[in-house]
């Protein structure tokens, strides 16, 4: 770092006609006087984030034998090797009240629901649904005054919240991980153009002749913050600019990535009810979203992220890793080992998709670490053996090192009746968030830190 006397904010914000581009973690930004005199400043935030995954996963090419860092990668978890020290495989958790509870069927609307909240949802697939407060949204209440934007929810299939979705629950319990309140869910978004635009656009208070001159142009974002980025740069240390350069990159590359697909999309039939601007392939689509997210850490944009990488009770079907039959009904395969084999491969190629993004955050440089070490990662599912459509012994990782309070590299097992949001109350602490309880919590879990 080269001390300057110079500081600039965490929040700075480039600004120009319609477009507001956040800047990545600098040296500048860093007091250059508390740098020198040794105090500990700049200290990079802490981000908590979820993925989702729908209709539980083969169990058994899941849960590693052995316990402790000595374990190995079973067959699903084999994309993530490249990061494995950075991993907790959490065995045992639970969620109870994804269970009947004298409900009746249910169970993918009740997973849903369950996963970020510990809270049994009211069955209904009226206007009067109720579930609980979800664990991102605690954290966004306390930490999201500290970012633009106090969380961001992504999704890559279809955001209804009306109807019935699955036997007598409402859509909105099935497609929403996130709830701000116990009636107010947080739909996911699911197009790209409009999570980028959400994330670095200002047009909502822009006039209709200067959106409509946008639009037509398809100029870069990056193009009206020009002379202000290019101003601020004259200004920067060597190592701030190549951070710049490379932050700036990965936005016009996804501006182009988003440009393709709407060009693709142009083709569609109106019939095909295609928003614009999403991929045509499901793992470009998972990969931008994710990406997205990598980069709205990276600014500092927000810290809090939910990512459903399909809903729950999802019907898609993967062509493109040979399997034609749709997701949910595979999952119940009575045993059938052709239909187990299809479903592994889903969870693979599934598993596949957030590693590449662990290892983008892995690579991500960040103050005297990376993303990922000042990140904590949640992934899982709230069903188990989805043909069984089982809520205890959840698959359940944690990643990320936590700003230095996670021990990762570790396959942990929990005892009988540990409610996953005992998991929750733990991350939140690490956040600095401490709520009396999340849904069904009877306390903290122990040995993310440690063995």
């Amino acid at each position: 770092m080269i001390i300057t006397g110079k500081h600039l904010s965490r929040r700075t914000i480039l600004r120009g006609m319609g477009a507001m581009v956040a800047l990545p973690a600098l040296d500048a930004m860093t007091p250059a006087l508390a740098a020198a005199a040794g105090k500990k400043a700049g200290t990079p935030p802490l981000r908590l984030a979820f993925a989702y995954v729908p209709n539980g996963v083969t169990m058994e090419s899941w849960t590693p034998a052995a316990e402790g860092a000595s374990y190995e990668l079973t067959r699903i978890l084999k994309p993530l090797a490249p990061v494995k020290d950075r991993v907790l495989v959490l065995s045992g958790l639970e969620h109870n009240n994804g269970n009947a509870l004298g409900d009746g069927p249910g169970d993918h609307a009740r997973a849903g629901a369950v996963f970020l909240t510990g809270v049994h949802c009211r069955k209904t697939a009226g206007a009067d649904i109720k579930n609980g407060v979800s664990v991102d949204q605690i954290a966004a209440r306390q930490v999201g005054s500290a970012t633009r934007l106090g969380s961001i929810e992504l999704g890559c299939e279809d955001t209804r919240i009306v109807g019935n979705c699955d036997s007598g629950y409402s859509c909105a319990y099935t497609n929403s991980l996130s709830w701000r309140s116990d009636t107010t869910p947080q739909p996911p978004e699911t197009n790209p153009r409009a999570v980028f635009e959400r994330l670095f656009g200002a047009d909502a208070g822009l006039d209709p002749a200067t959106r409509a001159q946008r639009l037509r142009t398809r100029r870069s974002i990056l193009d009206f913050v020009g002379e202000r980025s290019a101003a601020l740069r004259n200004d920067l240390g060597a190592n701030d600019r190549r951070k710049l350069d490379e932050y700036f990159t990965s936005v016009r590359e996804i501006e182009q990535r988003i440009a393709q697909a709407e060009s693709h999309n142009s083709d569609w039939l109106p019939e095909m009810e295609k928003p614009s601007g999403i991929p045509e392939t499901f793992a470009e689509h998972v990969s931008l979203m994710f990406d997205l997210q990598a980069l709205a850490f990276q600014a500092d944009i927000t810290r809090i992220a939910t990512t459903m990488i399909a809903r729950e009770g999802s019907t898609r079907t993967y062509p493109e890793i040979g399997v034609a039959d749709p997701h949910h009904p595979l999952t119940h395969h009575r045993n059938n080992p052709e239909w187990i084999e299809k479903v592994t491969q889903i969870n693979e190629f599934h598993m596949g998709l957030f590693a590449k993004f662990i290892q983008k955050l892995a690579s991500t440089p960040e103050g005297d670490g990376t993303l990922l070490d000042h990140s904590m990662i949640v992934y899982g599912s709230g069903i188990a053996d989805g043909n069984k459509h089982t809520h205890l012994d959840l698959p359940v990782l944690l990643v990320g090192n936590g700003g230095g309070a996670l021990a990762p590299g570790r396959h942990i097992r929990y005892g009988k009746d540990t409610p996953m949001t005992n998991l929750y109350m733990t991350l939140l602490d690490r956040m600095g968030v401490r709520p009396e309880s999340v849904g069904d919590s009877t306390g903290h879990v122990q040995h993310l830190a440690n063995v």
